[in-house]
């Protein structure tokens, strides 16, 4: 089966005249000017350095890993998206919408056409190869988002599985800017489409000469794309968010519930997700008070301090108490989990280096080397590492230099 003729990287150019002479009036006018705007919107989308940085980063970070990264599941949507991104390339659209631009009449030639009622404007097998060439680069860009939105999976999910966790935060944000900037070119070519198709109809009830005889142009490009790409195209206004209607607004709002960790009462506050936050909390400020004037006449909360010093203890015991690798990572694991809960960052890094290098203690443990004075010295890291402000780092004692005898 024959591929549809927009399906094609080089589209055979129409070996026909490349401009008419036809009847020129203000509704031509306009619709060449509207032409006009539309084709610079995308021009300036292609062209621009934002764009061609973005390529590039993504051309150097495949020229990185193309030894380390080879077998990758990311590696490889990453070099999808790098060859939709060539498909573009050797499109040549930029080059086809600047050819349109040199064919229209500017403003100045417009007001003399107007006036004479005579103008040239592209021809009818011009703006045939146009549409062509407009369809086929609207299905590359729905290709390479749906390929960006792959990627970006894959991405995140290596990232929930902390692996490579600086190169995929590299990754996730140059996918991220790629997908707005080619769902942008595809909402500009949506757009240019429509006036393209209409300038056609004018061109070609005044001169036709059909190009395209065993194909006809759809109508609306979202109808091109189909349902499962015609989502790309949905345009969100910025103020959807909010809502007129007072009454439908109040079923958007949600209850969160505020707790004082020293009183334990709950305070409820409305609160608006969409747009702004609104809270209405009680009158009774006093307990809020009471916190603030611990504060200022120097006292200390001392739940919360009696309760992080016990779990630090409870940790360190279990820390010396500890005979193997593998006990020692299981208690590493659950001081960690509650380090995150409770927003120890300092503690929380010091624990994650010391589980790594625990890890690689397990495996020599396993295989059947003596690790326990190695053991010791990790115990001592450990009880650190998990108060790490008021003492000093233990450092490994009773080295002997190679060289003594």
């Amino acid at each position: 089966m024959a591929a549809e003729p927009w399906n094609k990287v080089n589209i055979p150019f129409p070996s026909a005249v490349s401009s008419v002479r036809t009847q020129f009036s203000a509704t031509t006018g306009a619709n060449v000017k509207a032409v006009l705007v539309e084709n610079e919107k995308v021009l300036k989308l292609i062209q621009s350095e934002i764009l061609q940085t973005e390529i590039r980063v993504l051309y150097e970070l495949l020229y990185i890993l193309n030894n380390s990264y080879r077998g990758n599941k990311t590696y490889k949507a990453l070099q999808q998206v790098e060859q939709c991104i060539n498909h573009l390339k050797n499109m040549k659209l930029d080059i086809a919408l600047q050819e349109l631009n040199d064919l229209c009449p500017n403003r100045i030639q417009r007001g003399v056409s107007i006036k004479s009622g005579q103008g040239d404007v592209p021809s009818q097998p011009m703006l045939e190869w146009l549409c062509l060439k407009v369809l086929g680069a609207a299905q590359l860009m729905s290709c390479t988002l749906t390929r960006c939105n792959k990627a970006f999976v894959l991405t995140k999910q290596q990232m929930k599985w902390e692996e490579f966790v600086i190169l995929n935060m590299v990754i996730t944000s140059m996918l991220s800017r790629l997908w707005v900037i080619f769902r942008g070119i595809l909402l500009s070519l949506s757009t240019l489409y429509p006036q393209l198709l209409e300038l056609l109809r004018h061109v070609a009830h005044a001169q036709p000469m059909p190009f395209l005889t065993d194909f006809s142009l759809p109508a609306d490009m979202a109808q091109f794309l189909g349902p499962a790409d015609g989502f790309f195209l949905i345009k969100q206004s910025k103020h959807d968010s909010q809502v007129k209607d007072p009454k439908e607004s109040q079923k958007g709002i949600k209850i969160s519930s505020f707790k004082l960790k020293n009183k334990g009462q709950t305070w409820k506050a409305n609160e608006d997700l969409g747009v702004a936050i609104k809270r209405v909390l009680d009158t009774d400020m006093k307990p809020f008070l009471e916190v603030f004037r611990n504060f200022t006449e120097g006292t200390t909360i001392p739940q919360e301090i009696d309760r992080t010093y016990e779990k630090k203890e409870e940790f360190k015991a279990k820390v010396r108490n500890a005979t193997t690798f593998t006990d020692m990572a299981t208690h590493l694991d659950q001081m960690i989990l509650w380090c995150r809960s409770e927003g120890m960052g300092k503690e929380k890094r010091l624990l994650n280096f010391l589980r790594l290098k625990c890890q690689k203690m397990k495996s020599l443990e396993e295989a059947g080397y003596n690790v326990q004075k190695k053991l010791r010295t990790f115990r001592q890291e450990a009880c650190w590492a998990s108060s790490p402000q008021g003492s000093h780092r233990p450092r490994a004692q009773n080295r002997r230099p190679g060289w003594l005898c």
